[in-house]
Formats: C-alpha cells, structure tokens, sequence
C-alpha cells in the first residue's frame, strides 16, 4: 500500500482552505449538522453493522454505538462550533523594535493532522469540524471496529463539502487496517501533527513509532482522594457520578483513595454505585470497612494489577492512605496525568492537592467527569491532551493552531 497520492491531495486541500472565510466555514458546518441528521438513518443502519460484530460486553461497545440521541448531540456540538470566534488571524503579540521593524506574531493552522482513533465514530464529526474551523485538513484513521460507521460519516461530509465546491480531500478517512497507521505515521512533509485518541497501548505505539510531532490524548487513570475533612454526603455524589456517568470515556473514575479515618464513611460513599452494579476491587482496611455493607457479589480484594489500570468499565479500585502525602504519592504512582480529585472541606489541604498533583486537570468538591471541552466552554474538543508541550487539557479550536511571525519593514538592513 502506498498512500503518497493520498496524503499530497490532502495537502493541496489543505492549502486551498486557505482562501475560506469564516462564514463560508460556518455555512459548511450548519449544512453537515444538518445532513447528519437528514441521514441519519443511513448512518445509524452502517453503525449497526459495526456494532453486530462486537460483543456487547465490550467496554467499547458503548463507544462505538451511535444512537438518534447521540446524532443530535453531535449536531448540536458542530452548530455550537459554527457559533465560535475563529482561531485563526489572532494576533498574539506586536511589537515595533528600535529600527522600525514591526513585527507580530499571529495565529495559523498546523496545516494537515492526523487523527488516529478507535471505536469512536463521533470522532470523525469532531475532528472534522474543529479541524474545519481552524482551517485544518484532517486525515482520519478509524479502527476497523468502527470502519462503516466511519466511512458512512465521511461521506455525508464529502457531499457536503462538493455542495459547496470545496475540495473533498478536506477530511480523508484512511483504510483501517495496521499498513495505514504505519503509513500516516512516517508521513513526513504531508501531515503536519499526529494525535491519536484511545487507550494507552494505542497512545504508547503511536509516540514509539511516529517520525512526525504527537499529541498524547486520552488514557485516563483518574483518582479521588476523600480527605480527613470531605463532607460525605457530597462525595457520595461526587463519586458516583465521576464513576458511573458514562464509564467508557477516559474522564471516568478509577480509583477512590480514602483517608483511613473516614472508613467508617466508606459503605455510604459507595452506595449509590451499588445501583449501577460497580465491582469495586478493595485493599485490606476499605474491603473490611465494606464487608456485609456492599453487596460481596461486587466486592474483591484488590492486587496490584488494580492500580494504575484505566477499567473502561463498571468497575473501580479503592486505596486506604494515612495522609495526604501518602495519597498524592499513590497518584503519582499510578497517575496517567489526566484528571485527579480532591474532596475536602479544608481549603489549605485542597490548594495543596492543586498545587502539588501534576495532572492537566485538578478538581476540588467536583467529579472529573467534567473534562471535556464543551463543558469547559470551549466547544467541541479533538481530544484531552496528558502531556506538557503546546497543549493541555480539552483541546479546541486554539490548541490546534500554531502561529507564524509578521515582520514589516521599510528597506531596513541588518549591519
């Protein structure tokens, strides 16, 4: 397989969206939340088949599946987005030097980004339309888990885009097979940045394979540490809601740490889970603490496997500590540097939690399932980005810019 032929299109679309305005940008984005929905019939008959291959125990299952519900969520986000300032032109910094020089910096997309992603068909809407909106062309890479889902979204946007004669090659979705990855991996001087989304396995083997720029997103190992001084009432909810929200997204509770003095506190904290059937996999002191007051068909002792591990699942492991030193070193032990929490009543204790944990989000008295850009005001996002370099957190529209300097003169020469 050789993909060059692809991968130049992609780059001369990527040139051409250039010449776009943000209206015309926008148009283009209400006319796929409205086709989307146009056909969503279409889309959801090609999830089907995806979903008839896959056990429906898989935690990827939930995932992979598109509902009418979850069409229109999709919609709205690319409407939302279509509402937003654009990212591009922006200037960052100016300035007039001592010789007349004026110099700016001003924001610029990367050019063309690479997305590489698993069963997660409502990625190729949200990349697509961030992508779009920051004047990105975008090439997709699908598992094939989701492969006709995906395919079916690509060309609800491909007949899109020919509506309004903009060159179809904007958005690309791969062949699903393991030869693309490589390909789009050491696709130097065509793409410009490769972001993949999924678990860590997938994260590691792009960052150990690629030979262009990455941004790692996505594996969550999120903690939430109930202090000495939490309030139990509000953990409970805290920690149910961070847990069983929706327990295949990487924002999803994995471990509860618990001060040892409030296992007392532990059965009610953990109540409200018992609803949703979570298996919690406790240490020595919290699986006492929980015996005969959480049901013993969800409860196993703990081994070390259990920490650290992003379940993607109805299940969660607890952790006893004796202060809160002992818990922040357990997270950064064990921590994916995603989203980690703090449910305390002290406020000392809960800036010492901020300041100490490195992670691209800290939560007080709040479940870390509120990482995500559009509850973060952002819009849509392309992905949660653990590292440190460029960007941080939910990444939207700005976090896939770059920017280039301007520099005007009047004949100035340098001695």
């Amino acid at each position: 397989m050789n993909l060059n032929k692809t991968f130049v299109a992609v780059q001369d679309a990527s040139r051409k969206l250039l010449a776009l305005s943000d209206e015309e940008i926008n148009r283009i984005l209400l006319a796929v939340a409205d086709a989307a929905m146009e056909q969503a019939d279409f889309i959801l008959a090609e999830n089907r088949k995806d979903l008839d291959r896959m056990d429906p125990a898989n935690p990827k299952y939930d995932r992979l599946k598109l509902t009418e519900d979850r069409l229109q969520g999709i919609a709205a986000d690319m409407r939302n987005v279509a509402t937003l300032p654009s990212p591009l032109g922006r200037v960052l910094k100016e300035n007039i030097l001592p010789n007349g020089l004026k110099i700016k910096r001003i924001s610029v997309p990367f050019g063309v980004i690479g997305i590489i992603y698993e069963a997660r068909p409502n990625v190729s809407f949200d990349v697509f339309s961030l992508c779009l909106k920051s004047g990105n062309a975008c090439i997709l890479k699908g598992g094939s888990d989701a492969d006709c889902s995906n395919r079916a979204i690509v060309s609800v946007i491909h007949q899109v885009l020919e509506h309004f004669n903009v060159d179809p090659h904007v958005v690309e979705l791969l062949p699903a097979d393991r030869e693309a990855t490589a390909e789009l991996l050491h696709a130097n001087g065509y793409v410009d940045l490769i972001i993949p989304r999924g678990s860590s396995s997938l994260i590691n083997f792009v960052r150990q394979n690629a030979t262009i720029p990455v941004i790692e997103t996505g594996a969550g190992v999120c903690h939430a540490f109930f202090d000495l001084y939490g309030d139990a009432n509000r953990g409970a909810a805290i920690i149910n809601n961070a847990k069983t929200r929706r327990v295949s997204v990487c924002n999803a509770l994995d471990c509860l740490i618990i001060d040892q003095n409030r296992l007392v506190d532990l059965p009610d904290l953990c109540q409200p889970m018992h609803a949703s059937n979570v298996m919690i996999y406790a240490d020595a002191p919290a699986y006492s603490a929980l015996q005969g007051k959480y049901p013993a068909e969800l409860l196993q002792p703990a081994t070390e496997d259990c920490y650290g591990r992003e379940f993607l699942d109805y299940k969660m492991a607890i952790k006893t500590v004796a202060s809160i030193q002992e818990a922040m070193a357990h997270i950064r032990q064990y921590s994916s540097k995603h989203s980690e929490c703090i449910i305390t009543e002290d406020k000392k204790r809960a800036e010492q939690f901020c300041r100490d944990v490195d992670a691209a989000c800290v939560y007080v008295n709040a479940p870390t399932s509120f990482t995500d850009g559009a509850q973060f005001g952002l819009g849509a996002e392309i992905g949660i980005s653990t590292q440190k370099l460029h960007a941080r957190g939910p990444m939207a529209l700005e976090e896939i810019t770059t920017y280039k300097w301007i520099i005007e003169g009047e004949g100035q020469i340098r001695s």
